[in-house]
This record gives C-alpha cells, structure tokens and sequence, in this order.
C-alpha cells in the first residue's frame, strides 16, 4: 500500500518520534485505499522554521523570473502525470473520472495564468510635489500557510500556492489526509524542480487539528489561505487574531439558482441536475436551492423530479456514472439521515436511497429533492454538503430576490430567464460574490471568486488572488536641492 508522506525542507519524510501511519479510504468501496503519515506539531514547527528561511536567507522573493519558470514546468509536469493523478483522485476521493480530469485541467491553467503574473508584479511612482517621490512597491507577504479540504484537494492547491509562489511567498500545505496521496503525486511535480530553494514549499499531513492549530498560531506565519467550512474557518480566525495574520477564508456556500417562467424547462433542468450534482452535492458552489416562479413550479418539479430520478450513480471509473460516491459513509449516513427528516418539514419529491449490491458497500446516495418553503428551516439555512437539493417557489422578481438573499451564505448564484435584461437587473441586486446567467460552476482563472459574511472573505483566482500574498511598500526620496 503506497503512503503519502510529509515535505518538509526539501525532503520527504515519514513518521517522527512516536508517530503512526493513517489510512485513507476508498469511498466507492469502503477499503483501505493508501496511508498517510501523520503529523504532529514539531512536524509542523519544523516546516515552518524551513519556509523562514527560505523566505528570509534565499533569493526566491527577490526571483519573478525564476518562479515564473518555476510555475510553468510545475503545470507541464503536472499535465504530464494527469492519468495518474485522476486515477488516484477517482479512488480516494469517489469522484467520476472526468471530474478527476477537469480538475487537473483547472490546475494546469491556473499554473500558466500566475506564471505570467509573476514577471508583472508593478507598483507605481508618483511625484507629490517638486522634486519629492513616493515609490508604492509590491513584495511578497513572507510565510503562506495553505489549509485544503478533500473535495477538489489538486484544483484547490493550485488556487492558492499558484499566487503565493508567484508573489514570492514560502509555503507549508496541510492537505486533507484523505486524498494525501493525490496531493503528494501533485506536490512532486513541483519538487523534481531543483531550482526550488529547499523550504520554499512544504507539506504536513494530519487527520486532527493539531499541526493546523500550530500552524494558525505560529508568529512566523505571516498569511493563512484556508478553503472549507465556516465553523472551522471561524476557528482559525480566532486562532490566528492572536498573531494578526492576513487570512483568506473561502467557507461555505448555499448556492440558490432562480429560475423564471421564460426559460426553457429542459434547458434549465438540466443545468440544475449537473450544477447541484457535481461531486455528489459535495462543493461549496454547487446549487443547493433552486427557486422556481409559481406559473411553472409544479411542470418543473415533475421535470426535476424525474430527471433526479434517473440519476445513475456509481463508481468514479464508470463511463456511465453521472454522479459518484460521497467522501466517506458517515457523510451518506447524515445526508441519507436529514432525507428521513425532511418529510416531516417539507414535501418530499424524490427521495435518494443507499443503491444495493456492489454500491452497497461505499458511501454512495442516489439524489434528493425536496419542497421547502420555511426561510428559518436548517434545510435552507445551513450548508447541508451533500445531493440533496431544496425547491421553493416564488410569485415576483422582489419574492425571489428575498427568499435568495435571506442566507448569511454568499458565495455563489445563478439566474435562469430568457430575459437578459432580467438576468441583468437580478443579478444586479443578488448579494452574492458570484452570479452565473444560464449556467452555474462555470470557474476560471482569470476571474475572481469569493463571498463574504459566512462565506469568508478575500478574493482567489484572477489579479486579486494574488493580494493577500503581497504587501505594498512606500519609499520616500527627493531629488530636490
């Protein structure tokens, strides 16, 4: 069984003093898939203390050409190992195989796009009178500490390590343990390339919290990039007060899609069947509600309903599969659990079961759809994670822009009319960091993505993703006599 280990100043290593080996599931099958080594704070200390010098001792900072280079052999390598890489994503992580691969995909772009990013990293000089300058430089913030989750653990990485090499930040990774190995098969990408300063990127795995409280705590830290939960991004936020790091929180999300009475129905099923299902429910953007005006809202429950239906789960490596297991069978257990609830609080549309025979074994659900219309009930109000998707109907533009609003989440929406100056208008007044029009999940690395309230804040992919990986300098001269 193969073992994903820690990277901690240019070299892999295994267990410390009185450590242990963890495994990660395969979630299709309910087997030990790989192990992990796991982590302790003196690992993550020792990871810390190679990224300041790193940062403080090389020239890495001070090399936008290097680091450029740097990123653009590190997409190339990561293109060239894709199948693997999808392979191991598809086993520990229960995806399907082209999520697995559109994954890798994203990744290798956001490499090539913060690569050319790093040769323009431009301040600017203003005269504030005669002969007095001010100089606003752009350098880079110091230690980065980059915290994954399992869901998109190759997509995710990049997203933020991309921007944080490219400003000229180190960087110590704690990915999730349970896609550690997909995560390793990626990192080595990077580190074949021995024109990377030993510490300028490590890695230390944990199934706790400890090293992620070392982490957050630490005083060398100098930035946290974190992506997962509110109520864990809340902890690393008081946590990390103590010190006053820069923190950019990408939380939780309870996407709602508004569909209007000029859309066309098959048109729009669809794309909410594929925009709530990828990775099974399991993505803070995924649609979680879908808000249908009256005039249409019983013809298209029937549609969604039976599309729902028709849903065929299975194995990520199964060319028929349209949507894959969960991360684990506690998660099937809780969602398949809140289903057995719903009736009680809503109308059950379509309720997902756990599949028999081979399925039976893995943490797979067939999907749910629900009726809802209580604004305070937990089904709308608090990020469920999972297939289950809530319906609520709405009269009016000012309903529907009421009933989306009303959510501390704010990440992402998307808006469904064959009105662009509706779309437009909606759009307009939806407070959310995303809206899509006619689509949704539609990500890139040229355009920023984020929320706030309990959706986090700062900004990731595009310009700004590059923000909280720099500071800006002001240096005074003048030239006069």
């Amino acid at each position: 069984m193969r073992t994903a280990q820690h990277y901690i100043d240019g070299h892999w290593v295994d267990l410390g003093a009185g450590a242990a080996h963890g495994e990660s599931i395969n979630p299709a099958t309910g087997e030990p898939a790989a192990r992990f080594a796991a982590g302790s704070p003196a690992d993550a200390d020792a990871a810390i203390a190679a990224a300041r010098r790193a940062f403080d001792q090389t020239d890495w900072r001070r090399s936008p050409r290097l680091r450029s280079d740097v990123l653009l052999r590190f997409a190339d390598q990561l293109a060239a190992h894709t199948d693997e890489i999808a392979d191991w994503l598809v086993i520990l992580n229960g995806k399907l195989r082209r999520e697995a691969l559109g994954e890798i995909a994203a990744g290798v772009s956001e490499l090539r796009y913060y690569a050319g990013l790093a040769r323009n990293l431009a301040g600017r000089v203003l005269e504030v009178e005669p002969g007095c300058y001010a100089s606003l430089e752009r350098e880079a913030a110091g230690v980065a500490v980059i915290i994954l989750p399992w869901n998109a653990p190759i997509t995710l990485l990049v997203r933020s390590l991309a921007p944080a090499l490219a400003a000229g930040c180190t960087a110590v990774i704690k990915p999730a343990f349970q896609t550690a190995l997909a995560h390793n098969l990626a990192l080595q990408c990077l580190t074949t390339d021995e024109r990377v300063p030993a510490g300028a990127v490590n890695s230390v795995i944990e199934a706790g919290s400890a090293v992620s409280q070392q982490l957050c705590a630490s005083p060398d830290v100098d930035v946290i990039s974190f992506t997962g939960s509110t109520a864990v991004g809340k902890r690393i936020a008081a946590t990390a007060a103590g010190t006053l790091k820069r923190l950019s929180l990408e939380l939780g999300g309870k996407a709602p899609a508004l569909v209007f009475d000029d859309i066309d129905l098959d048109r729009a099923v669809a794309g909410i069947v594929s925009g709530s299902l990828i990775l099974a429910g399991q993505q803070c953007t995924a649609i979680s509600r879908v808000l249908v005006q009256g005039s249409i809202y019983d013809a298209f429950a029937d549609r969604l309903a039976a599309a729902y239906r028709a849903v065929r789960v299975g194995r990520g490596d199964d060319p028929q599969a349209q949507m894959g297991s969960l991360i684990d069978v506690a998660n099937r257990d809780r969602i398949a659990g809140l289903m057995e609830q719903a009736g009680s609080i809503g109308r059950v549309l379509v309720q997902g079961r756990i599949p028999g025979g081979d399925l039976a074994r893995g943490a797979f659900l067939s999907p749910s759809l629900v009726a809802i219309e209580d604004l305070q009930s937990d089904y709308i109000q608090r990020e469920l994670f999972g297939p289950l998707l809530v319906m609520e109907r709405f009269d009016t533009e000012e309903q529907a822009l009421h009933r989306a609003n009303a959510t501390r989440y704010s990440l992402a929406s998307s808006v469904w009319s064959g009105d662009a100056l509706r779309i437009r208008r909606v759009a307009a007044r939806m407070r959310f960091g995303t809206v899509w029009a006619n689509t949704h999940n539609k990500l890139f690395a040229e355009a920023e993505t984020g929320g706030h309230a309990d959706s986090g804040y700062g900004r990731l992919h595009g310009q700004e993703g590059l923000n909280d990986f720099l500071e800006t300098k002001h240096f005074y001269w003048e030239t006069r006599a």
